[in-house]
């Protein structure tokens, strides 16, 4: 079995965390801010926000929807009706074997959903066709759609209202991005929450 020498994994980590900052370095905030903004306004309005991503980007969008539930704040009652498209087995498994996999995203929104709610899909290539089909059935419904995607954009990132790409070509670098801004705009969020808390209560006692 051959083992990498120390030096050559270290240059490896090196150059992956390079090629890790510049995707931010070089990026325009301003569909994060629009999606940040977003959010904040559906923790004040109660609308509901869902996830959706194959994979890796199932993985973030399960993980940004516990964050967005209950660590953004954690106070009870304080936190998005955020859902995870991809966490019910039962369901996906269901909506696979009847309707074909592409549909098992917008077959969701199409019983939870109500317009103006908002969807966020997470997609390296932007392609996946159930990713496509579920921002299709947000327009349906006129929901608000954010798409997080890499490489390209692909097909998304025309159909999707707000298109927030992290143009590289790299799989792993793409889906740490998702999970970053997601943890970008929660920890944002988590800030403007503690900032309205004393005004509240000084309201509250009038």
């Amino acid at each position: 079995m051959t083992h990498v020498s120390p030096p050559a994994a270290a240059a490896h980590f090196r150059d992956y965390s390079s090629r890790l900052a510049k995707v931010f370095e070089t990026h325009d905030w301003r569909p994060v801010q629009q999606l940040a903004d977003e959010l904040l306004d559906c923790l004040h309005t109660g609308r509901q926000v869902f996830f959706a991503g194959n994979g890796g980007s199932a993985g973030n969008a399960i993980h940004l929807v516990n964050d967005f539930i209950y660590a953004m704040s954690k106070r009870r009652g304080v936190g998005l009706r955020a859902h995870a498209l991809p966490a019910n087995q039962a369901t996906i498994t269901c909506l696979a074997n009847d309707e074909g996999y592409d549909e098992i995203f917008s077959g969701q929104l199409a019983v939870q959903a109500q317009r103006n709610d908002v969807l966020i899909v997470f997609s390296g290539s932007g392609n996946s066709p159930n990713i496509l089909r579920a921002l299709e059935e947000a327009r349906r419904i006129g929901m608000r759609s954010y798409a997080v995607l890499g490489y390209s954009g692909g097909k998304a990132k025309a159909l999707t209202d707000v298109a927030i790409h992290f143009q590289v070509d790299d799989m792993q670098i793409a889906e740490d991005a998702q999970l970053i801004t997601g943890h970008m705009i929660m920890q944002w969020m988590a800030k403007q929450v503690r900032e309205q808390a004393p005004a509240s209560a000084a309201a509250a006692r009038g």
